[in-house]
């Protein structure tokens, strides 16, 4: 190959995957066309792209986008991008690999997982699968704010509420209870 057109795959690929920062590595061999097809369409369901790259440009290019990928890029080698995170992203080609193995039981051989890159570090698949997704690190940051604001409230106003309660109970008290203490019969003379 020459180098202008090792030059010309290796600027494709820098275009490609310039913005992104979460991918999974994977091994794919022994794939059979249907397969293949049918997988590559699950996963573009769900905005997910997968493409076959060649080691040497892909360490290349992977070097100069920042990209950890020591180990990853070696054998076979197709990348998958795409979905709002790694999470999503591992999780949905998880998905469509189990079902794909489920129709295909000769296709547990086909797939093996690399690594994942998360923001341009490495991580394995399992640390990938575990990471909560952009919608369950909201929601967790949330409860984490809200629950010690809870209690906060809760302790500012019970409090005033004890205090109001003791002001009603005397309020309600009738005039003649509260004023009998007052006049109290005045001890015998002795005499």
């Amino acid at each position: 190959m020459s180098k202008q057109i090792k030059q010309m795959e290796m600027d494709a690929l820098k275009d490609t995957f310039k913005g992104v920062r979460d991918l999974v590595i994977l091994s794919v061999t022994g794939l059979t066309s249907q397969a293949d097809n049918q997988l590559r369409l699950g996963l573009r369901k769900k905005n997910i792209r997968l493409q076959m790259v060649k080691n040497s440009l892909a360490r290349r290019v992977f070097g100069d986008l920042g990209l950890t990928s020591e180990h990853l890029v070696e054998g076979p080698t197709v990348l998958a991008w795409g979905a709002g995170s790694l999470a999503e992203l591992s999780r949905e080609l998880d998905a469509q690999v189990k079902d794909l193995v489920k129709k295909n039981a000769k296709l547990k051989e086909a797939f093996k997982v690399k690594g994942a890159i998360v923001e341009g570090q490495q991580v394995s698949f399992e640390q990938a699968l575990k990471m909560p997704t952009r919608q369950e690190a909201i929601a967790s940051i949330v409860a984490q704010i809200l629950g010690p604001a809870s209690q906060i409230a809760s302790q500012l106003t019970a409090a005033a509420s004890q205090v109001a309660s003791q002001i009603e109970s005397i309020a309600e008290k009738k005039p003649e209870e509260a004023a009998a203490p007052a006049e109290t019969p005045a001890p015998p003379a002795a005499g």
